[in-house]
């Protein structure tokens, strides 16, 4: 299997990969279309090489598409998950919109900024001073129900299985459970719930690497939202490496038309 790779950091180490820099993809046409994957590309490289140069890409275009914009997560989450989805408002950032969110939302709610990552661009919202900076800064209004956690769990999935997934507990100033904005990872068991949700909805979407955020309230879990590119954080020694191989080695298989499909083990990963 020869691979060809735009991210050093993320396939070092992998056999048969030849890395390059993003920037100078149009130098290698040849080599790029001659390889059997083509790894973690930029999200501005995705159409020259999927449509032009007629790669195949990991991760696939599900997880860059639906994961390079909250708005268009959440949709998709409302499509196939929509009873774990917490209550939200999209609406045009103007004053008749404004008005309707504050008068609907419940305080304290959510609001965001649709590109935002590592916790940044996510507004909680208590008072309508906190309102105004957020609409003030938004170009769309994004906001959600508050979902009473101090903890969430990150979910990873690469391939079509779960490799990990472990607590966030919240940062020391409140709110925030990224471990880029303070959070910690915690060792406590996940429930299956967690893992089930996450997996379920990866293979809906055709997502195939991703670091999903999910919340349990309670014992229900809800979708908060996954990241393409995921931290380190919790992930225990090559796994994600491997299992990523394995399955870019699966999907250039043939399949048997008439073999059974069985079901892919779950993983279950306390810490």
């Amino acid at each position: 299997m020869h691979l060809v790779s735009f991210n050093i950091f993320r396939t070092l180490g992998l056999p048969n990969t030849q890395i390059l820099k993003p920037e100078q993809f149009l130098q290698h046409k040849e080599l790029l279309q001659q390889a059997d994957w083509v790894l973690f590309p930029e999200y501005w490289q995705l159409n020259a090489l999927v449509h032009g140069l007629k790669c195949r890409v990991f991760p696939s275009i599900s997880s860059y598409r639906i994961g390079h914009d909250k708005i268009e997560m959440t949709r998709a989450f409302q499509t196939v998950a929509a009873l774990h989805t917490p209550w939200t408002l999209i609406l045009a950032n103007g004053p008749e919109e404004r008005e309707q969110v504050w008068q609907t939302m419940s305080l304290p709610f959510v609001a965001k900024h649709p590109k935002a990552s590592m916790g940044e661009g996510v507004w909680l919202i208590e008072s309508a001073e906190d309102w105004r900076r957020y609409y003030e800064s938004a170009d769309v209004l994004y906001v959600q129900e508050y979902l009473p956690i101090d903890r969430d769990i990150r979910v990873v999935v690469v391939g079509d299985q779960v490799v990990s997934a472990y607590w966030r507990h919240q940062a020391p100033q409140g709110f925030y459970n990224n471990v880029a904005r303070g959070g910690w990872v915690g060792a406590d068991q996940v429930p299956d719930s967690a893992t089930a949700l996450a997996l379920q909805v990866a293979r809906d979407l055709d997502v195939n690497h991703a670091g999903f955020d999910i919340a349990m309230v309670g014992d229900y879990p809800y979708l908060l939202e996954f990241n393409r590119l995921f931290g380190n954080q919790g992930l225990a020694g090559k796994r994600v490496q491997e299992t990523m191989l394995h399955y870019l080695g699966a999907q250039l298989e043939p399949k048997d038309p008439d073999e059974p499909v069985s079901p892919v083990p779950l993983w279950r990963i306390a810490g």
